[in-house]
């Protein structure tokens, strides 16, 4: 599939990785020489240095051939304009980085619809939801959400103490009755699809499926902390910590905001009157101390350096914060803090890149399926999607234990008429569901792809 990106920083040098490591023709656009010759070097994509709304350039880059055309530049208006200007020109489908919060209320939907936009993307916005959904549980790493909620995947470290180190699964499931499965597991630099005699060992980081209650249910069942943060320090006053902001206080939380730029702090006060917002360096020790770092449930670093926020999650580390959420946007930083310790990562642009992802998968499918939701998981090697189910998929109304998949894949949940299900071998897949497939090592357009 034809693809052009129009914007090349840190946001949309992630797209094209993605995007060229699934064997589409990507076109990059932007108006700086660096970015643009950086990802010639790196990439093996096809390079323009030129205005993302210039028609000439537009024209140069075959827009009228690309299903998909993507404008993740810092501009809002510049991204809407060169999307309209890319679907007049012939794109079948637009994608738009729109990340001002004024443009995601009311108005949004409208302009969508005027400008032919397919896809609004706002980083900020996903990466505030994705902190939201972890600071429900203190246990829990990450927490992916299929369905509107309705089921969830939820990862988990079992530390030193745990209760379940030495058990297998199939022990696991007589002795901790509850509907669950535990889909995948990384052990070290080894991603598992796990069966019924794989034996759980401390160190383990494994991705726990089941409906919100049972999670709930499960985790208190195995000993893992539950308690939800209700006090949350926030270090930097970015727009995903607007966003977040608002998330915690619609729900209760008691919400304090640290940066050490004055304006900044202002106008968050103003748009934030319940908040506490604090013009400080968060980089100075004594003042996290004098503020409360160590009586705080939550710390998330949230600034726009990730060496900054990762030293600052250590200190807060340091002081026994219960959780402690970390945004790096470079990957190797990212594995290097993990392995140190920090557990709870988020990456904008990872958050993103999904998105786009899964977006180009579904436009490729025409198989009787399509791709609604995918994450990746545990460090990208363990894929999760969520597929609707429509009649003719090959599969229908055969027992599970009777059909043949791929290796190293597990049918993780099924969602029918908004009830999720933790399938057995005598479940079967029916028209209308949504089926959600956990996978190590290999990409599916199609849930049929799935089958031998």
């Amino acid at each position: 599939m034809r693809i052009i990106i129009v914007g090349c920083g840190k946001i949309g040098t992630t797209i094209i990785s993605s995007l060229v490591s699934e064997g589409h023709d990507v076109v990059a656009v932007d108006s700086n020489r660096d970015a643009v010759d950086n990802v010639g070097n790196i990439y093996d994509v096809m390079c323009l240095c030129g205005n993302g709304v210039d028609c000439e350039t537009l024209s140069e880059a075959e827009v009228e051939k690309a299903e998909l055309f993507v404008a993740v530049t810092g501009s809002d208006e510049f991204n809407m304009l060169s999307c309209y200007i890319a679907r007049s020109m012939g794109a079948k489908h637009t994608v738009a980085r729109i990340r001002n919060p004024e443009y995601n209320d009311k108005s949004l939907g409208f302009m969508r619809q005027q400008l032919e936009i397919s896809v609004a993307l706002n980083p900020e916005l996903f990466t505030a939801q994705e902190i939201f959904n972890t600071l429900k549980l203190q246990a829990a790493v990450n927490i992916e959400t299929f369905s509107r909620r309705n089921l969830e995947m939820v990862d988990l470290i079992l530390d030193q103490d745990s209760r379940i180190d030495g058990l297998s699964l199939s022990e696991l499931r007589k002795k901790y009755r509850a509907n669950y499965l535990i889909a995948a597991v990384r052990r070290g630099n080894e991603v598992i699809i796990p069966g019924g005699s794989f034996v759980l060992r401390r160190g383990d980081k494994i991705g726990l499926v089941a409906a919100p209650s049972e999670v709930q249910k499960l985790l208190k069942m195995l000993g893992f902390e539950q308690k939800q943060a209700r006090s949350v320090i926030i270090l930097g006053a970015s727009m995903t910590a607007f966003y977040l902001a608002k998330m915690l206080i619609a729900s209760g939380n008691a919400v304090k905001i640290i940066d050490k730029d004055e304006e900044r702090c202002r106008e968050f006060a103003d748009s934030l009157p319940e908040a506490v917002v604090i013009h400080g360096d968060g980089a100075e020790q004594e003042l996290l101390i004098e503020e409360g770092i160590a009586s705080a449930d939550a710390f998330v670093t949230l600034t726009g350096i990730d060496e900054e926020n990762i030293l600052i999650s250590f200190f807060a580390a340091s002081q026994k914060v219960p959780k402690i959420i970390t945004k790096v946007n470079r990957s190797e930083l990212a594995a290097m803090a993990e392995k140190l310790g920090l557990t709870s990562i988020v990456s904008p642009k990872k958050i993103v890149s999904d998105i786009l992802t899964r977006y180009a998968r579904a436009l490729k499918n025409s198989l009787g399926s399509n791709v609604e939701t995918l994450y990746k998981l545990m460090d990208s090697s363990v894929e999760a999607l969520e597929f609707n189910v429509s009649d003719d998929f090959v599969g229908l109304n055969i027992p599970l234990k009777d059909m043949k998949f791929k290796p190293n894949l597990i049918i993780a949940g099924i969602i029918r008429r908004r009830k999720p299900i933790i399938p057995s071998g005598d479940d079967r897949i029916l028209p209308g569901d949504k089926v959600v497939v956990v996978a190590a090592g290999q990409k599916f357009i199609d849930l049929s792809d799935i089958l031998m």
